[in-house]
């Protein structure tokens, strides 16, 4: 389903848009409850352009007449049967505003209306596709009522009648369904095609109102194609009955495709002109003048002729405003272009073929815009204008404007131009967090003690003066020649190579050797330990001695039963790092005894 809400804000002209506010606001002040409907749901759901609204409320239409005037809506036409009229809103925006009816027929082509709701008034119309509306009402909003399933007709590209007896009860349908066909490129379904067959072949147009033949004649010059569509109606044979004095062959259809040109250069540059008042002369070209009378006489909207009796005027009023020095300048000459009414400026661009305004005309389609692709968005954006800073679209419009006249050339105009604009730099970013403090040692977690790396083991080794061979004390031993050692971490540490080689020693069996021994393993390490406390990685100097050796074959010692446990699970870091390190040739006893 269709985001109607969306394609309202979306598809409708600003000038719809705006038209269609003011409407609703009239409504609801009033106290009705108001819907768009017919041919505006039906474009919006199939992709076509929104040539036309419909709004109809359930009430008089007619007592919103004076209040729609009063917001600017210029009253064309109205209706006293079927309760609605025709405004014309600024911006050429076409409004029809009726009432929701009911329809009976006692005789073809002589309709009774009655008030009625908004479902039975969707249930009396023509075709499927045009009996949808849009509610305009708070809390409501957008809510699409499809009472006959007009949306999937539309997805068909076909049109279907409402009711099977459609074109006997009212036969102007018949002439109406051939015009949407050329308009829009659809199909009759084969039950409609059946009917319409039969109704062309019975005369059904016979009964034919006289006000309805002027209606659906204005409704063709309307079209935004007008000639294609009289001439399907002429292979129809329904020109004939409408008026038999209008004839394609009476258009002048080189001018008709010229204006069209015109049409599109201006839509391109955001002029929205209608081209039904400017068309009418060439497709009445070569009409007689009586005929010509008539055919504006037939009409509904007596405002439309009005416009078209009016429009040779303003047009030429509007080329010599365009020709005087007040649009000298490219960008005045661009103003007044877009300020004047886009008819105006459509018939004086296909009309007018002096000098002056054709050279302003052509530079306004193709040079004068180029100016906008100049504009130095990088250069913006290094001087922190931005969309977000306000009068944004001012400022292009002006530097727009200031590059179409030439005034800024260099890019040293350009920033002095755009220097009153910039605004101040940003002040610096505030840091609020506090500076990091230095990183301290951590601390070793309560009841799990991991093996210190190698860098803290050298700064332990160090700072402890146990670890000296002048100062160290001889191992104290306990039963079975097992070192009892201090319970300080970080005597530990240290003292663990001293113990394991006074073992290695007691397992030789000889008690004189292990004082030699503890000097020759600790003689170097002391050395170096004074000479240099820095050092980060004294466990290297240790490693190389042969006291090292012994540690790294005579671990498995360890495995021997001891009754203090803390001897046995205290040096196993100091020995995982000593065996790492150690070569692997090990120490023979002659090789202890050469050493003494």
């Amino acid at each position: 389903m269709a985001d109607y809400i969306y394609l309202l804000e979306n598809r409708l002209s600003k000038a719809q848009q705006a038209a269609l506010a003011k409407v609703i606001e009239v409504a609801r002040h009033k106290g009705f409850t108001s819907f768009l409907v017919g041919g505006a749901v039906r474009d919006l759901t199939s992709g076509s352009p929104v040539r036309d609204l419909d709004v109809v409320v359930q009430g008089n239409a007619l007592k919103l007449k004076k209040d729609i005037e009063k917001i600017g809506g210029k009253v064309s036409g109205e209706s006293e049967v079927t309760q609605s009229f025709f405004v014309q809103f600024p911006g050429s925006v076409r409004m029809e505003i009726g009432s929701t009816l009911s329809v009976n027929y006692p005789k073809p082509g002589k309709p009774v209306y009655s008030p009625t709701t908004i479902l039975e008034d969707l249930r009396r119309r023509d075709f499927t596709a045009n009996s949808m509306a849009l509610s305009l009402n708070q809390g409501s909003y957008g809510l699409l009522m499809d009472p006959l399933n007009g949306v999937a007709d539309i997805e068909n590209r076909e049109l279907r009648l409402v009711n099977p007896y459609g074109f006997i009860e009212d036969p102007v349908r018949m002439i109406r369904g051939v015009r949407f066909m050329a308009r829009l490129g659809w199909s009759l379904d084969e039950r409609t095609r059946s009917r319409y067959e039969t109704g062309k072949e019975e005369n059904y147009i016979a009964a034919m109102p006289a006000a309805q033949k002027g209606y659906e004649t204005e409704e063709v010059f309307l079209e935004e194609d007008p000639l294609r569509v009289m001439r399907r109606l002429e292979a129809e044979g329904w020109m004939k009955h409408l008026n038999p004095a209008v004839a394609s062959n009476k258009a002048n259809a080189a001018e008709l495709e010229k204006l069209r040109d015109a049409q599109a250069q201006l839509h391109m540059q955001g002029i929205h002109a209608e081209a039904a008042a400017a068309s009418f002369p060439m497709l009445t070209a070569k009409m007689a003048p009586k005929d010509v009378a008539a055919l504006k006489k037939s009409f509904v909207r007596q405002g439309f002729v009005d416009e078209i009796n009016g429009l040779e005027a303003e047009g030429k009023a509007f080329a010599a405003q365009l020709s005087s020095k007040e649009a000298a300048l490219p960008s005045q000459a661009w103003k007044l272009l877009h300020a004047a009414r886009p008819e105006a400026v459509l018939w004086a661009a296909h009309h007018v073929k002096t000098a002056g305004v054709q050279n302003k005309l052509k530079a306004f389609y193709t040079d004068w815009p180029q100016a906008r692709q100049r504009i130095p968005y990088a250069q913006m954006q290094e001087m922190r204008i931005t969309p977000e800073v306000a009068g944004y679209e001012e400022l292009l419009d002006k530097l727009f404007f200031a590059l179409m006249d030439g005034k800024l050339g260099t890019v040293e105009e350009m920033k002095a131009f755009l220097e009153p604009y910039s605004p101040p730099a940003p002040p610096p970013p505030v840091h609020l967090r506090r500076a990091r403090a230095t990183r301290k040692d951590a601390k070793p977690a309560k009841g799990k003690k991991k093996a210190a790396p190698a860098g803290e083991a050298a700064d332990a080794a160090a700072e402890v003066p146990s670890v000296s061979a002048a100062e160290a004390p001889a191992p104290a031993k306990g039963k079975k020649g097992t070192a009892v050692v201090e319970k300080k971490p970080e005597v530990k540490k240290a003292a663990a190579p001293v113990n394991v080689a006074a073992k290695a020693v007691a397992s030789a069996k000889k008690a004189v050797v292990a004082a030699p021994a503890k000097k020759v393993a600790a003689k170097a390490p002391a050395k170096k330990t004074v000479a240099k406390p820095a050092a980060k990685k004294p466990v290297k100097v240790v490693a190389k001695k042969p006291a090292t050796k012994v540690i790294a074959k005579k671990a498995p010692a360890k495995k021997a039963p001891a009754k203090k446990p803390v001897v046995v699970k205290k040096p196993a870091p100091a020995k995982k790092v000593a065996a790492k390190k150690a070569p692997a040739k090990p120490a023979t006893k002659k090789a202890i005894k050469k050493k003494r």
